[in-house]
């Protein structure tokens, strides 16, 4: 697809040179990773983790995620346990974020963690932002990139769209291959899962041996994608539908819905990391296309489509 954004640069040395210097500036870049598109920052800058907040609209309760290459350059921030080296050996670089008690040397700026004693971490398995990572001597903040509480993006194009000329430096590694945001788990106590994502709670029960919960409710926000209200197109959502009425979106699953103009399948295969990787492209299709209703048909609340029905409920939220 030709570029026509004056603010998308493919990935090359060049531009990987020009990445790094902005990001040195303090300055914020639109990155890909393996589940979305961020808004990539200095979490060591104060100023860089400003421009991220107000760049998006965010409510400074709402903590963000450090990205690192690896445990290695993470060590100075934060205490890695036994559970954390368990899952990181496992499944990192990967679609999995790690709550995990802030040490008292560590130069994270406070409103990354929104001045809590916990920091959100990351090691992204996308081949462009590890390749940043490496080449810098910091972690990069990095919440999704989007306006608060809207869609995530999955391409450069979504972040384009949705900060037009405020944001001057998207550096476009191709789509998103997981399509929603990592599954985000507490390690400071007895491990909780305060994200479902991609790698359930079912698979990280069998590698730490104990039962692992999904947390329904905290009073504390340590970690994105706790808010309410979140992934929102803006438009009125009915789950667990049957039909569509009149002439409203309907996203279904399966063979067993018919083709029709304005029915979206997630998967005809009833694959539900491939429903996953379509969820945010297919909300944003509609909201491009102006419908004022969307009814969802029920997704199937086990592995991946646990994440589907939590990013689906808190996007219908009204």
């Amino acid at each position: 697809m030709k570029n026509i954004y004056s603010n998308i640069f493919s990935y090359n040395k060049k531009s990987l040179h020009k990445t790094i210097v902005n990001l040195k500036k303090g300055n914020i870049i639109g990155l890909p990773t393996e589940t979305v598109y961020g808004l990539g920052g200095n979490a060591y800058l104060k100023e860089s983790i400003k421009k991220i907040y107000k760049l998006k609209k965010r409510p400074k309760i709402n903590p963000l995620i450090v990205h690192y290459f690896d445990y290695k350059n993470a060590e100075d921030d934060v205490i890695l346990n036994d559970n954390f080296f368990k899952l990181y050996k496992k499944f990192c670089p990967g679609p999995i974020t790690f709550i995990l008690k802030k040490k008292n040397k560590s130069k994270i700026n406070s409103m990354v963690s929104a001045n809590l004693n916990t920091i959100a971490i990351r090691f992204p398995s996308h081949r462009v932002v590890r390749s940043i990572l490496k080449s810098i001597d910091f972690p990069l903040a990095m919440p999704s990139a989007n306006i608060s509480s809207s869609i995530s993006p999955v391409n450069a194009e979504d972040v384009a769209e949705e900060f037009k000329k405020n944001i001057k430096f998207i550096l476009d590694g191709g789509k998103s291959k997981i399509g929603i945001e990592s599954t985000v788990i507490d390690l400071t106590g007895k491990p909780a899962i305060l994200r479902p994502g991609i790698i359930s709670s079912k698979i990280i029960n069998k590698i730490l041996k104990i039962k692992i919960n999904i947390k329904k409710k905290n009073s504390i926000i340590s970690s994105p994608g706790m808010l309410k209200k979140h992934y929102s197109p803006g438009i009125p959502l009915l789950l667990n539908q049957k039909i569509s009425k009149g002439t409203n979106a309907f996203i279904t699953i399966g063979k067993q819905h018919k083709d029709k103009k304005n029915y979206f399948n997630l998967s005809k295969k009833s694959d539900l990391n491939e429903a996953a990787s379509k969820l945010y492209i297919t909300l944003r299709k509609i909201k491009k296309l102006k419908f004022k209703k969307i009814y969802v048909v029920k997704i199937p609340n086990i592995g991946p489509g646990i994440a589907i029905n939590d990013r689906l409920k808190r996007a219908a939220v009204k």
